[in-house]
């Protein structure tokens, strides 16, 4: 399980799994419009990490950022987390 504290946004915290295959397995968005979040989290669901970091990046709501642009910015710092494990 990852937990990712988003900066910008409604939605204060995305905590979110991926499982072997590179493919997102759950998600979940504390704080911001839940309807809105319930719906990406299961759009997102079962979809590759590299196709949701593509498809979500660079989408603004305010401040220069959204929710979507959040969970995208989540799911790199995972990538690297998990291509460089040594780095936090």
């Amino acid at each position: 399980m990852e937990i990712y504290n988003t900066t910008g946004t409604c939605s204060r915290q995305i905590i979110f799994r991926v499982d072997d295959e590179d493919r997102i397995s759950d998600v979940k968005f504390i704080g911001g419009c839940s309807g809105n979040l319930q719906g990406i989290a299961k759009l997102v669901q079962g979809q590759k990490v590299d196709d949701v970091i593509e498809r979500l990046s660079g989408i603004i709501c305010r401040s220069g950022t959204s929710c979507p642009d959040q969970f995208a910015k989540a799911l790199v710092k995972y990538k690297n987390k998990k291509n460089n494990p040594e780095q936090k």
